[in-house]
Order: structure tokens, then C-alpha cells, then sequence
């Protein structure tokens, strides 16, 4: 069979003859004398398209043929026209010259080696045996980007056994055969089955989004191309937004936030402040008042606690104190020093709708149930 994709990455119309077809779990397998569609393989998913207008679904190579998985039968022998989804092909091969690029620095900054490589529908993942820190990825993202505007020239060659004995190349394992070497002028020297863009100019530019320590090394994420643009794009939007809302000015939004944040921080030490005023109102209103039930609006799960727990030890009995409204549900908390719960907490839930649990004398949790009738439940008890 006669690959196509690895002279010409860019040709998205052939046509060819159908060898065999097979009906399959996942729809109708198809073996073409030639194909331009890409096989998934070496951290590059397949191409999607079209086969004589029957939708190809999926492509993998097995035992040296490209499987053409589609969703309807085509005919043995018949000669049939292929399309490539050229948009999801020019995005892939935008993401692999990115990848081999900033992998190809990396390795001749730091020394790392690409030991892991994954093509997502968001992002692709890098995989590095050494360490970086975000200084670095900064300075790895510059150098990249320079390249890729620089606008070199990629080869691919399939050199013979003894030029490649000589040639220095990335390779995650030893090879033998027929090797296809993609090479980055400057950058990089890969053996590489994926396709590729023809100038490192029509990569766009690469954004490196985040890297984290991955076994021994980190993992880094980004993006090329399109994606990069769209991504950068959606930013700046949800930038724009904050700006507005906070009335600052596009590069001032992060100061904007943080005075924000101490605001809403002098705000919540204040409300706790009050709460525990009323708080401690409430549990002398009920001292040695036995068994007492509450309904408090607007509390936290943590003021729910703080209330519950204030007042079950100055009542001398069960305490329980409910949060929230008719018709939304409401928040508990119950409790009863040197008491246990469990089985009045059990049956408070199964007739009043509710789920939660906790330690013997104190419980917390929700019921989809009525004022009335919490009040009812209560009362018989």
C-alpha cells in the first residue's frame, strides 16, 4: 500500500482502488491500494473524511495495511475518490511541528528527553525526563516562538542505513529499516512517522499553558496554531469581562481582584464577627431549655455547626438547627452532648427526605422537606 500522507502532507483528494472490505464491530473496515488518510500513530490521532461519500470513522494501520474504518460498505475493486477533513489535519500537523520544536530546544538546552507525547481535542502533553521550573518554560516558549517565526524549512528524508548510522536524531527506540527522519533546521532531529507542516512559519506560534512534575520529570501542556489563537482569544475575553465588571483597565485586572478579595475578606471576618453575637444571644436565650429546634436563615454549613454546637451545651438537651427555605430544601445540624444521634438521625432522614450522618452526638446534612414538616417530625418526638 502505498502511503501518501508521508511524500505529501498537504494533498486532502486521491483516489484509489478497494482491495478488501469487512464488516467490523465499529462499522465497515476498508483496505485501499494507496491512501492519504493518516493512521493514528506515534501520538498523532488519525484523519477523518470522506471514502467514495461513505464517512470514514477511524484509521489504524494493522499488520501493514491502513484499516480504513467506515460507516457504510464500499465495493471490492471499485475505484473510489477520498477527502480529507483538512481543518482537523492542518491543526494536527500544526500540533506536531510545535511539538517536535519545543522538544528539540528543550533537548538542547536542558538535556531532556521527549519520553512521552499525547495529541488531545484541547491540548497536547509533552512528557520530559528533567526538571523545569516556570522560568524556564517562559524562556523554552520564547525560543520556540523565534524559531517558528524565523519561518525554517522542514525536511523529510527516508535515508539510506548507512547515513542513518551517522546521523544524530531523536528516537525513543532503536530502529531499523525504511526511517523516516523529520528534520527542524536548528531545532530538531526526529525519527517521525506524523505529517508535518512544510515551514516551522506555519506552526503560527506555540503557547505553553502549564508544566508540573510528572514521575521524575514534568509534563508540560500547550498548544499551536489556530488552537493557540483560539485560546488567547477566549482569554482575552474573559479578561475584558472582568475589566468591565470591575471598572479597570485590561492589564490592571489582577490588582483590581486582589483589592477585591481583601474586601470580601473584611466582609466575612465582620459576618462571623455578628454571627457569633447572635450566636451567643441565642444559646443564653435557650440556656436549660431542654430539647430546642431552630430555624435560622442564610447560614453557612460552618455556621449551621458554630450555632448548633453554642447552643446544644447551654440547653442541657438535643439541639437542632435548620438553614434555607420551603420548596429549596433546608441544611441541618443536630446535636446533643454526651448523646448519640445515629438512630434518630437515621430516622429523621428517611421521613423527611434527607441525607447527612456524622459522629454519634453530632450530625449534618440536608432534607427536602417543609418547615411544617420538620416541625411535625419534631414534635412527636
Amino acid at each position: 500500500m502505498e502511503k501518501l500522507y508521508e511524500e505529501n502532507p498537504y494533498l486532502t483528494q486521491f483516489s484509489a482502488v478497494v482491495q478488501s472490505c469487512t464488516q467490523a464491530k465499529k462499522g465497515w473496515d476498508v483496505v485501499l491500494d494507496q491512501t492519504a488518510f493518516y493512521p493514528e500513530g506515534g501520538g498523532q490521532p488519525y484523519d477523518l473524511g470522506v471514502l467514495g461519500g461513505v464517512r470514514v470513522l477511524e484509521v489504524h494501520e494493522r499488520e501493514g495495511h491502513v484499516v480504513h474504518t467506515c460507516e457504510k460498505p464500499l465495493e471490492a475493486g471499485s475505484r473510489v475518490e477520498g477527502t480529507i477533513d483538512w481543518d482537523r489535519r492542518f491543526d494536527l500537523m500544526q500540533h506536531h511541528s510545535g511539538e517536535h520544536i519545543v522538544s528539540g530546544i528543550a533537548h538542547a538546552k536542558w538535556g531532556c528527553d521527549n519520553v512521552g507525547f499525547h495529541m488531545g481535542a484541547d491540548v497536547i502533553t509533552i512528557d520530559l525526563n528533567v526538571l523545569l521550573d516556570e522560568t524556564q518554560l517562559r524562556e523554552l516558549e520564547a525560543e520556540a516562538n523565534r524559531y517558528i517565526w524565523e519561518d525554517h524549512p522542514i525536511s523529510i528524508t527516508f535515508p539510506s542505513p548507512q547515513e542513518l548510522a551517522a546521523l544524530e536524531y531523536r528516537s525513543k527506540k532503536e530502529l531499523s529499516g525504511r526511517v523516516r527522519i523529520v528534520s527542524f533546521p536548528g531545532a530538531d532531529t526526529c525519527a517521525c512517522c506524523g505529517t508535518h507542516v512544510a515551514t516551522s512559519g506555519q506552526v503560527g506560534f506555540v503557547k505553553l499553558l502549564s508544566v508540573q512534575k510528572f514521575r521524575e520529570g514534568v509534563r508540560i501542556e500547550l498548544v499551536c496554531g489556530g488552537r493557540a489563537l483560539r485560546y488567547v482569544n477566549q482569554i482575552a475575553d474573559q479578561n475584558h469581562q472582568v475589566s468591565n465588571l470591575l471598572s479597570a483597565k485590561v492589564f490592571e485586572t489582577g490588582a483590581a481582584v486582589q483589592r477585591l478579595l481583601e474586601e470580601n475578606a473584611a466582609l466575612k471576618s465582620r459576618i462571623l464577627t455578628m454571627e457569633d453575637q447572635r450566636f451567643a444571644a441565642l444559646a443564653e436565650q435557650y440556656a436549660g431549655a431542654g430539647d430546642v429546634l431552630l430555624f435560622e436563615g442564610g447560614l453557612s454549613p460552618d455556621g449551621l455547626r458554630r450555632l448548633c454546637d453554642g447552643v446544644l451545651h447551654a440547653c442541657g438537651g438535643r439541639c437542632a438547627v435548620f438553614s434555607g427555605a420551603d420548596g429549596q430544601g433546608y441544611k441541618y445540624a443536630v446535636g446533643q452532648a454526651g448523646g448519640d444521634l445515629r438512630a434518630f438521625a437515621k430516622e429523621m432522614n428517611q421521613a423527611l427526605n434527607g441525607r447527612g450522618g456524622g459522629k454519634p452526638e453530632f450530625v449534618q446534612g440536608s432534607v427536602q422537606a417543609g418547615r411544617a414538616e420538620i416541625e411535625l417530625f419534631f414534635a412527636s418526638r
